[in-house]
């Protein structure tokens, strides 16, 4: 045995170990990539996607509310110009604006319906 086999850790009958444990890393990552990994974005084409960061969601969910209030005051301003109703319509339309932001913001984070009823599948029929 050489210096060199020593060096790389192969010694007599050691090989056979050495390859077992290659082998079983190889088949370890084979099955890793079959999976997709650990569950981050496979590419800008992949089909898997990681979760939405902390602040992603964060700055998603408080454009969904200012993006409410925000209609709901142009709505208004809009209708109190065209009809001379100042205050009445800005002000009517901005809580309405606020109640359809959080409406938003319910349905984004999953605590409130979507619309339709969705079918149940224990229930078939």
């Amino acid at each position: 045995m050489s210096d060199e086999d020593i060096r790389n850790g192969k010694a007599d009958g050691d090989e056979s170990g050495h390859d077992a444990e290659l082998a079983e890393r190889l088949r370890h990552l084979e099955e890793k990539l079959a999976k997709g990994g650990d569950g981050v974005a496979t590419g800008f084409g992949g089909a898997e996607r990681s979760q939405p960061s902390a602040i992603g969601q964060a700055f998603r969910l408080s454009s969904e509310l200012v993006a409410g209030v925000a209609v709901g005051f142009a709505m208004g301003w809009g209708i109190d110009k065209s009809f001379d109703t100042s205050p009445w319509g800005m002000i009517v339309f901005l809580f309405l604006g606020f109640a359809a932001g959080v409406l938003n913001l319910l349905r984004a984070t999953g605590q409130a319906g979507g619309g339709a009823a969705r079918p149940d599948p224990d229930n078939e029929g």
